[in-house]
């Protein structure tokens, strides 16, 4: 093989392995996000946030910065208190990880889709949209 080839194979090689550590490391965090929001741990949310973190929950009209999402923890606790949050990642590239999210909550359940945009091992961004009022399609 000529030189310059093995070059842009080895090249193309150590990409491909970044982004799928990348993309690894993204749903590590998106998995903490989800085991953290299900016992509204304060504590590991705030950690997992960036500081100008956008939290954009498109069904209410709502955005909300880190200090908006972490003061809203204690109303939240109380409405998760008995659910199960199940989800999955749907895709992930160019830094953005969208999943589809099943919020089972004791008297109804809806189905989510969420994606994340993750910088620097924290969550820089989301955007929240309902899909549907129950979870049947997950």
């Amino acid at each position: 093989m000529h030189r310059s080839w093995w070059r842009f194979f080895l090249a193309a090689a150590l990409l491909a392995s970044t982004i799928v550590r990348a993309s690894a490391d993204d749903g590590a965090i998106i998995d903490r996000w989800y085991s953290a929001l299900l016992v509204a741990d304060r504590t590991e949310l705030s950690e997992l946030l960036a500081d100008n973190v956008r939290l954009n929950l498109d069904d209410i009209g709502v955005v909300q910065t880190k200090r908006d999402f972490i003061a809203s923890i204690d109303e939240w606790q109380g409405a998760v208190a008995g659910a199960v949050i199940r989800h999955r990642i749907e895709k992930s590239e160019n830094g953005e990880t969208t999943v589809l999210a099943c919020y089972d909550f004791p008297s109804n359940d809806t189905l989510m889709r969420e994606t994340f945009t993750v910088a620097g091992g924290r969550i820089a961004a989301s955007t929240q949209t309902a899909v549907a009022q129950d979870c049947s399609a997950y």
